[in-house]
């Protein structure tokens, strides 16, 4: 019976210590998933938020490829405008398409080669396999410069990035 009463006591600790572990790894996450938006809606960045399918007011194809480039490298939109961004990899290697700032995107980018293999998603990010395609709908309600990148390590060092340009209302 005491042993009993042990091993229902320790499978109750190791039920306890899992779940709190589990949730430590989640909040550590915060804000670095789709799971994360689906949680608390799509949050506000310097260079957008989130779109939405029926917000969409155009289209825009970019290509990229193991030449470490992206086709256009160049885009303009106007503030407030909705795109769908079609990513195509024409290469063999897994390649990723990440909206943000200057700052951020060279912030990411050292963390990816501190941790290669590091997983992450978010609303303005999209992972396309090698000969496949990937879609984003981002609106960009800021007007500014922005930048676009493949963050996949030693990628952006080899100048795998684009440029935004918001032009105001």
């Amino acid at each position: 019976m005491k042993r009993r009463a042990y091993t229902l006591t320790a499978l109750a600790l190791v039920a306890l210590l899992t779940a709190l572990h589990t949730q430590a790894h989640e909040d550590s996450h915060a804000g670095h998933g789709a799971m994360n938006m689906m949680d608390h809606g799509p949050e506000q960045k310097p260079w957008g938020i989130a779109g939405q399918v029926d917000q969409v007011d155009r289209t825009v194809e970019i290509r990229m490829g193991d030449n470490m480039r992206f086709s256009p490298e160049k885009l303009q939109v106007k503030q407030g405008e909705t795109i769908r961004f079609v990513h195509h990899n024409d290469g063999k290697l897994l390649h990723e398409f990440v909206l943000g700032t200057r700052q951020t995107l060279d912030e990411h980018a050292a963390e990816m080669l501190k941790a290669p293999g590091m997983a992450h998603g978010e609303a303005y990010m999209t992972h396309v396999a090698p000969k496949a395609q990937g879609e984003m709908i981002w609106t960009f309600n800021r007007a500014g410069e922005f930048e676009f990148a493949c963050l996949i390590a030693g990628h952006y060092q080899a100048g795998m990035r684009g440029s935004i340009e918001v032009l105001a209302d």
